[in-house]
């Protein structure tokens, strides 16, 4: 087995064992719907804050809780048969396929646990999130980067001999026969 090979797994264990240790961790020392100020200097911008969330981002739906627990299965299996069809070169798109899928299977995890995801990191100016919700919005902007990036490459056109131009009589000849 190659090292690119294992690139998927690797991402995807690492997220994974992250997301599951920090939503341990907060289930067990921060009451549900409180706030813990680990550091407390920057309590006006960052805290923990321990929450559940039954939708999808942001809070989006928490009645279709359901729906995004299969829409999570799919991608992730969906991600898994489609790894194997990955030019060897396309890293990038490994590694951002790999924090997709850790982050899809952390929260798949909690709602098939818990019946919602834990959410914990609470920068003020924007929703509680945890570390699979981030995994993904970085796997998926990894993954637009590299598109735009390689799509936007002009293709280019092998150069072959250059062949002689016809002269203007065959050109001419050709047509009246």
């Amino acid at each position: 087995m190659k090292l690119r090979d294992l690139i998927l797994p690797l991402v995807a264990v690492v997220v994974l064992i992250a997301d599951q240790a920090s939503k341990a961790w907060t289930v067990q020392n921060i009451p549900l719907n409180t706030t813990f100020d680990i550091i407390p200097s920057l309590k006006d911008i960052f805290v923990l804050t321990h929450i559940t969330n039954s939708g999808a981002a942001f809070g989006l739906f928490p009645q279709l809780s359901i729906v995004f627990t299969f829409v999570a299965l799919a991608v992730s299996v969906a991600i898994v048969f489609y790894y194997r069809s990955i030019p060897s070169g396309q890293w990038l798109v490994r590694l951002s396929l790999g924090l997709q899928l850790g982050g899809a299977i952390g929260n798949l995890i909690d709602r098939l646990r818990f019946g919602s995801v834990i959410d914990l990191f609470y920068v003020r100016f924007w929703p509680v999130f945890n570390v699979a919700d981030s995994a993904i919005v970085c796997g998926v902007v990894l993954l637009m980067w590299h598109l735009m990036r390689t799509s936007s490459k002009p293709e280019t056109v092998p150069q072959t001999a250059t062949a002689s131009p016809q002269s203007p009589e065959k050109t001419e000849s050709s047509g009246k026969d």
